[in-house]
């Protein structure tokens, strides 16, 4: 996010090989004869080369991170080698170091056997401008959207940053966009025709939730708790939510709030919840492990995130993945993941007031929550990691097959 240093940490689960100031994360399957971009595009992939500048944990690189790593999970399962690129030098500046790294991975990629190379966001841009395999740029989130919710030093970033991001996107031969809200901010952002965009969503893996957190029933805390996981940074919109409780807890409603996450809003966040005196109701809990978020989760009555802008939100479907109904605001990519109604409620980004009836009505009813969980449940069936990796690969190849 913006220009702040991004931690070094190492991925979890995978097998390095550092070299030429990048990591590739790769399997030990041998490699295959160089074929044409035209045959390889019309064929199904064996191998393909990922690109990202994005951390590699959670901490650090977020929703964008956890998407790419479900991805890589179910495309190895359906037998596709994935390799991924990734920087392992540091650099004072994130914007300076996404460049850096696009500079130098770009001759390692076209001396490569893959059949396709999917760039991440703005990664990539710099090996399209000679591809030997098809470039895929696959936008997680829209940077020129992004944007529009920052100030100062970070929006001056993010704008250097979406001018290569526009880059990446003209010179793919397919654009893959997580919802159709970030589809049609690509083609007007980027000066793209839609036709080029394909959209496939977000995946969740929700046998890993299952299997490692399942054993242990819900059990929902007293008084009833409201979780919100977020990177705070302004478009998240957590002043809003603090407002909505401070109407709660004037109306004499019984909850407690839990945020999880980090990031450089939280001390005016912080500050803020001490002012509306929450300090007794609201707590931040900064980063948390999985297995502590999962406790969260269950233990939770609703989740609530207030956004002003996503292009997707994995947190949606974790809450879903938990039967939990959710708070959100009816903004950008939200109403295609949350149906209002239906799994949650969604208000006006702008209104406090709106987010207080809405979580006082769930708090206070229990049977709503468990219908709106319920439905929850079921809808997120449709973003299992191995049905997202399957429309993927047949999604990008049929697009392909199509230029």
């Amino acid at each position: 996010m913006g220009d702040a240093p991004t931690p070094g940490r190492r991925p979890q689960a995978a097998i390095h090989n550092r070299d030429a100031g990048y990591r590739r994360i790769m399997s030990s399957s041998p490699g295959v004869v160089r074929t044409s971009q035209a045959a390889r595009a019309s064929t199904a992939p064996s191998h393909l080369a990922f690109v990202t500048s994005t951390p590699l944990n959670v901490s650090g690189g977020g929703g964008t991170y956890v998407g790419i790593r479900e991805l890589v999970r179910f495309l190895e399962e359906r037998r596709v080698r994935v390799t991924t690129h990734a920087p392992t030098f540091w650099l004072p500046s994130y914007t300076l170091k996404r460049l850096v790294f696009n500079l130098a991975v770009a001759r390692r990629l076209r001396a490569g056997d893959q059949d396709w190379v999917v760039g991440f966001d703005l990664d990539g841009f710099h090996y399209g401008r000679r591809p030997t395999a098809p470039f895929i740029a696959s936008i997680k989130g829209v940077i020129a959207d992004e944007l529009r919710n920052e100030r100062g030093f970070v929006r001056l970033m993010l704008g250097v940053q979406a001018v290569f991001e526009g880059l990446a996107v003209r010179r793919a031969r397919v654009v893959v966009a997580t919802s159709g809200y970030s589809r049609d901010r690509i083609v007007e952002a980027y000066g793209i025709p839609a036709s080029k965009v394909v959209i496939v969503p977000e995946p969740i893996d929700l046998r890993g939730w299952e299997t490692r957190h399942g054993e242990r029933l819900d059990e929902e805390a007293e008084p009833p708790a409201v979780l919100t996981v977020a990177h705070m940074y302004p478009r998240k919109n957590v002043a809003v939510l603090l407002r909505a409780y401070a109407r709660l807890r004037a109306d004499g409603v019984p909850f407690q709030g839990w945020i999880a996450g980090d990031g450089p809003c939280r001390r005016d966040w912080e500050r803020l919840r001490d002012d509306l005196s929450l300090h007794g109701h609201v707590e931040f809990l900064g980063t948390v492990s999985r297995r502590e978020l999962a406790d969260r989760y269950r233990q939770a009555a609703i989740f609530c995130l207030p956004s002003r802008q996503e292009g997707f939100g994995i947190v949606f479907l974790e809450a879903m993945a938990h039967a939990k109904p959710i708070v959100a605001a009816r903004a950008a990519a939200v109403p295609e993941t949350v149906a209002d109604g239906e799994v949650g409620l969604l208000a006006d980004p702008n209104d406090p007031e709106a987010f207080a009836r809405s979580l006082a009505a769930l708090l206070a009813d229990r049977n709503l929550r468990r219908r709106m969980g319920t439905a929850g449940r079921r809808r997120v069936e449709d973003y299992r990691a191995d049905r997202v990796a399957r429309l993927f690969l047949e999604t990008v190849q049929a697009a392909l097959a199509g230029c």
